[in-house]
């Protein structure tokens, strides 16, 4: 089911790159009470977790599981926002964290994609288990938009999540990483990209990469866009070969159809990282699928109000979705 009319920013806020840049630029930082869990993997890595709002094992308070963007965080606008408004609610929420994306560098030479569904798949299993008591919900943003749309085709029936909403996912990477090196876009392009390789550059101290992949430090600081670095690095260090593979593979368009938990995914159409080419046709999703599609809301933006009274559309509709599928 479309929905094209649901989110009208007033006009002063109708610039995809407005829209984009508002909360990261001029949001005020909220407060959280977080609490940080460790969470470790058999391959001997782990994972930062930050809880708000945590309940113990024996309540019944849902739990809303979030997973940040390409380079996200805690501190990302987004993930504050909507914990401060679920706590409102009465739900708990906790974010976790792709490997090497808190303020601890992961142990391995690996790191994190966009189709590497193992960890929040290990992870929301173990929540399943430690809150019997709980209903488990799940947002995805971005990048962890398309990871949690693929791990939902994979569980497929076996999903132990109640719902789950996904916003401004990648969905078909390949045109993502071609978008990003177009006009203005490729600011952003430049922002992630510094953040990419300083990451990286940082795994030299403890992994030697340049014998794993033969990447040298100094091809690392030549790299000019996210499909170089991808080629490069991500799918060499988790053995997809090259970039296109990796896309192909990794991108969650086409395994739409699978998801049987009740799902919505919104996307705004003037999206900056992508082109509407990355969304799916009625005949290419589910019917547990809600798709609504906005003419405005740039990338995780969804600002409404007035630019000196922002009101955040996206945390609302989150909070309607979820009191129709408690």
């Amino acid at each position: 089911m479309d929905k094209n009319n649901s989110f009208t920013p007033s006009i002063f806020l109708r610039n995809r790159h407005i829209q984009t840049l508002y909360a990261p630029l001029f949001r005020k930082d909220i407060n959280l009470n977080i609490e940080i869990e460790r969470f470790d993997f058999d391959d001997g890595d782990f994972v930062e977790a930050h809880w708000h709002n945590r309940p113990s094992p024996n309540q019944n308070s849902p739990i809303v599981i979030l997973f940040h963007g390409l380079e996200g965080s805690y501190r990302s606008p987004y993930i504050r926002g909507i914990m401060s408004a679920l706590a409102d609610i009465g739900y708990s929420s906790v974010l976790m964290h792709f490997r090497g994306c808190s303020d601890i560098p992961n142990n391995l030479a690996r790191a994190y994609h966009s189709g590497d569904t193992q960890d929040a798949r290990v992870w929301i299993e173990y929540l399943a288990q430690t809150y019997p008591h709980s209903h488990l919900h799940a947002i995805g943003y971005s990048m962890g938009g398309n990871v949690l749309l693929k791990l939902l085709s994979e569980w497929q029936t076996e999903s132990p999540l109640k719902s789950a909403i996904s916003v401004s996912a990648p969905m078909q990477l390949d045109i993502c990483a071609s978008t990003m090196m177009n006009g203005f876009t490729q600011i952003y392009q430049i922002h992630l990209l510094k953040y990419l390789k300083r990451t990286l550059l940082a795994k030299y101290q403890n992994h030697d990469i340049e014998s794993m992949i033969g990447l040298s430090k100094k091809d690392v600081k030549n790299i000019k866009s996210i499909r170089e670095f991808d080629d490069k690095y991500t799918s060499k260090i988790h053995n997809f070969g090259n970039a296109q593979n990796y896309y192909d593979k990794s991108s969650a368009k086409q395994y739409l159809h699978l998801i049987t938990t009740p799902t919505l995914i919104i996307h705004s159409i003037d999206d900056p990282f992508m082109t509407p080419q990355i969304l799916p046709s009625i005949n290419q999703i589910s019917p547990s699928i809600e798709l609504e599609i906005t003419k405005y809301g740039g990338h995780v933006g969804f600002v409404g109000g007035t630019i000196w009274k922002p009101r955040y559309w996206l945390e609302d509709r989150i909070i309607e979705f979820f009191n129709h599928n408690p």
